[in-house]
């Protein structure tokens, strides 16, 4: 997985404005492209990395093009390695400690909370879900770490959270893949779930 010391994050209202604007940055400067396409909520979505300087003066193109249609945006000129991998679709284990999740209203507010959460306290980003379809332009992250790390990190993300200080094994493994289409079905008390 290339890695990048800057990324940024643009979401627009407008399909078509959102795809022009991602061509005009492309043309811009030196940047690559990470994601870029239509997510739930009739928006679009786009995600690139490179140095800082060359993401900067991207995404100020961005902002100065797409300007009517910016929903929201994040500029990340010295990302978190766990951040960018999340970003870029990594996931990671979830020990039986306690669990976070902040849900937000845009990709770019999760990937901004995300990141500063993780460089404020110490802990460990299992996840981060990017504006799917059955998520109504909403995204998730989910961390994990000892309950007061665990606090900390979302006093400093702020937004809609839930913590929960010591979560059933299922749903610990069951966190492993928090797309319904993805999940497994696990016994209960020797029972099989249904």
């Amino acid at each position: 997985m290339k890695k990048f010391s800057a990324i940024a994050v643009v979401e627009f209202t407008s399909i078509a404005d959102g795809m022009f604007t991602t061509d005009a940055i492309l043309k811009k400067a030196p940047i690559a492209m990470i994601k870029s396409g239509t997510v739930s909520g009739g928006r679009y979505l786009t995600i690139f990395g490179g140095t800082t300087g060359s993401v900067s003066e991207s995404l100020t193109e961005a902002l100065i093009i797409g300007a009517g249609s910016v929903l929201d945006h994040t500029f990340l000129p010295d990302i978190h390695p766990a951040v960018h991998d999340a970003v870029l679709g990594a996931r990671t284990g979830c020990e039986q400690e306690s669990v976070a999740i902040l849900e937000t209203d845009t990709v770019a507010a999760n990937v901004r909370a995300a990141e500063a959460a993780l460089k404020g306290t110490g802990v460990a980003l299992v996840e981060i879900r990017l504006a799917e379809y059955e998520m109504s332009g909403k995204a998730i992250s989910v961390y994990n770490g000892t309950l007061h790390e665990i606090e900390a990190a979302m006093r400093i993300a702020g937004g809609h959270h839930r913590i929960i200080a010591r979560p059933h094994e299922t749903l610990t493994a069951q966190l492993e893949a928090t797309r319904f289409a993805e999940a497994k079905l696990h016994e209960l008390d020797g029972e099989e779930a249904s």
